[in-house]
């Protein structure tokens, strides 16, 4: 079957030569690398989950945003809480 394929001008290049150093054709290069592709096994990936990815990305980025998986959140509201308390005891004395 014929097809049309884009590669960059260097693979091509350097396809051409290789197949003129082995003596062959580029298209029967080509279709061996095709082959070589196609009959070697994929590395399985294990899916990960949800809960994984987010539990390894914590931290990693600081979007200036709180935590919410932290104790970021507990630590404002207290703060927040005690900033109340003395503007009440302020505005009683």
């Amino acid at each position: 079957m014929k097809i049309t394929v884009e590669i960059s001008d260097d693979l091509y290049r350097q396809a051409k030569s290789e197949a003129a150093l082995r003596g062959r054709k580029l298209k029967d290069l080509v279709e061996e690398g095709l082959r070589l592709v196609l009959e070697t096994p994929r590395p399985t990936s294990k899916r990960r989950s949800l809960a994984g990815l987010v539990k390894e990305a914590r931290g990693v980025i600081d979007s200036g945003m709180i935590d919410l998986a932290s104790n970021a959140l507990s630590a404002l509201q207290s703060q927040m809480k005690r900033s109340w308390a003395g503007e009440v005891r302020t505005r009683c004395e």
